[in-house]
């Protein structure tokens, strides 16, 4: 029986493959020519030029012209056509889709682990359905690992305290290998997995198989259990700012200036929540930096994400009073503050200014 052929390049099962193979192929082919030319050019050069008795002393002489302007304008053309490219390919793979379907990925030495917005978590195993952008939101719990499936062409690299966002849409059915691309200690080469790309109703089914709640209702459990509740409440008189509606507005801090609350943002106002403090609230709440693992803190921030913008009886969405944002920090019967909130304490929903400073 013939041995299989060893494939230069792995299979192409991602929209994005072919594009970047194809300009993968196209530098490869133009550093081959380049370098052949410049070869050819040196060897002819070398013996047309050589020394001979007619030409002892060298003549001083100048290019024309033509020359001078030719070895400027054509690389120029060259590299912006290979820039053009590049950052069309570049611009393709950094905007995720609106349809895409989230999983949250951390990466641990020497493991990945994935959770879906379904509750289901695999350990260097995901499944995913075919045809279906899949968006990647990944951290990492200790070094700089890397995320890099060479059948999708997508490579990422995972850090710690931050989110990084990838995205792939899988073409074709199959069982795909995934890898660390980063060194990361002893065990780097262990760090290994599989995606499995399913049609859509296997996926169903295999979402179906159980498991402990979504992300969102196992966040919210989290988010009573640190006494989140008790600052962040929805009716707009807590000592933290309404929570509901906030992911994805624009958040006005103290200093000024404007931040969006994205994933990064909530994160580390858990962790952090005195490098941003929103504007009209004081700095009452303590960190969570070693309390809240990176599981926890996914679970978290998706609960924050899934809050509706609350509105009051009347039709109006709720407006943080001003009461409850002079009052941060005290009680109204002078007794110690209960606990911070464990999810954004320094956060603000849109559209919630701080009368008092913006008349």
């Amino acid at each position: 029986m013939m041995p299989t052929a060893f494939p230069l390049f792995p299979e192409q099962v991602s929209t994005v493959a072919r594009d970047v193979d194809a300009l993968y192929l196209f530098l490869c082919a133009l550093s081959g020519f380049m370098t052949l030319l410049i070869f050819i050019l040196i060897f002819y050069l070398a013996l047309k030029y050589r020394r001979t008795p007619e030409n002892e002393i060298p003549q001083e002489g100048e290019p024309g012209p033509l020359l001078e302007a030719a070895w400027i304008i054509i690389p120029f053309f060259i590299f912006m056509f290979i820039f053009l490219w590049g950052a069309r390919l570049y611009f393709t793979e950094a905007r995720v889709p609106d349809d895409a379907l989230d999983v949250y990925v951390t990466a641990k030495q020497w493991m990945w682990k994935f959770q879906h917005p379904g509750g289901q978590r695999e350990i260097n195993t995901l499944h995913v359905p075919v045809n279906r952008p899949i968006r990647l939101t990944m951290a990492s719990e200790d070094v700089i690992h890397s995320f890099f499936v060479p059948a999708f062409r997508v490579k990422q690299d995972v850090l710690p305290n931050r989110y990084k966002t990838a995205w792939f849409q899988a073409t074709r059915v199959g069982r795909y290998h995934l890898f660390c691309a980063e060194y990361c200690g002893t065990l780097h080469s262990g760090m290994i997995g599989w995606v499995e790309v399913m049609q859509p109703t296997d996926y169903q089914r295999w979402l179906a198989g159980g498991s402990e709640g979504s992300l969102a209702s196992q966040g919210e459990i989290l988010f009573q259990k640190y006494a989140c509740n008790t600052c962040h409440t929805s009716d707009a008189t807590g000592r933290g700012p309404v929570l509901g509606g906030l992911f994805g507005t624009p958040v006005q801090l103290t200093d000024g200036s404007v931040v969006t609350a994205d994933d990064n943002y909530l994160r580390e106002s858990i962790l952090n929540p005195q490098a941003k403090v929103v504007r009209g609230f004081q700095p009452i709440m303590p960190t969570f930096q070693g309390q809240v693992n990176e599981e926890d803190l996914l679970k978290l921030i998706a609960y924050v994400k899934a809050l509706p913008k609350p509105v009051v009886p009347g039709g109006v969405p709720a407006v943080q009073s001003p009461r409850s944002a002079t009052s941060a920090g005290s009680t109204p019967s002078g007794t110690a503050a209960p606990p911070a909130p464990a999810a954004t304490a320094t956060t603000a929903t849109a559209g919630q200014p701080d009368k008092r400073n913006n008349p």
